[in-house]
């Protein structure tokens, strides 16, 4: 049963939201060799496609909510919020198990793309207490300021995810 009282839930966003970054930090400096497998090349595509579908979610989730569909916009955050976590998951396994793809591109394009790469970066930490605290006012049954923070949530997230799709494209030619 979903309790009403959201400050019972302030502990446990806090605690993800600093637990997260810092075990993918931590992550990042394990490397699991994989005998005969030099690197897990088929993870990237996979997981900037389902940025990809978040950042579509996303839109058709506000879409939903602005025609009212209580019942649809609900089922697709909580889809956007399971992708993320299963983008997550398929990241630092990426990042476990094969280093680092160094940016080949030149010119203005290299400070675009490490322009992109580093917001991306800094809002995909930053949106974590945000989506927690949204989702949470939501479950909890506090939909006007569910809706505040979802305004500053939204486009956080929606650029997390587009980003997340243009760096890929952006790297891909150089794996």
């Amino acid at each position: 049963m979903v309790s009403n009282n959201p400050k019972k839930y302030n502990v446990w966003i806090w605690i993800l939201s600093v637990a997260i970054p810092l075990m993918v930090a931590i992550l990042f400096s394990v490397k699991i060799p994989i005998p005969g497998v030099e690197r897990l090349g088929f993870l990237p595509p996979i997981y900037a496609t389902i940025n990809a579908i978040t950042a579509i979610l996303l839109v058709l989730a506000v879409i939903q909510i602005k025609k009212g569909n209580k019942k649809n916009h609900e089922l697709i955050m909580k889809t956007c919020i399971g992708l993320s976590a299963l983008f997550l998951v398929m990241y630092v396994i990426y990042h476990m198990t094969s280093h680092s793809t160094p940016y080949g591109g030149e010119g203005v394009v290299k400070y675009v793309y490490f322009f992109i790469l580093i917001t991306h970066i800094v809002l995909s930490i930053t949106v974590i207490p945000f989506v927690l605290i949204t989702f949470v006012r939501a479950l909890t049954g506090q939909f006007e300021k569910h809706k505040k923070i979802a305004r500053i949530t939204f486009p956080i997230w929606l650029y997390v995810a587009v980003s997340g799709v243009v760096v890929y494209v952006m790297i891909s030619p150089y794996y």
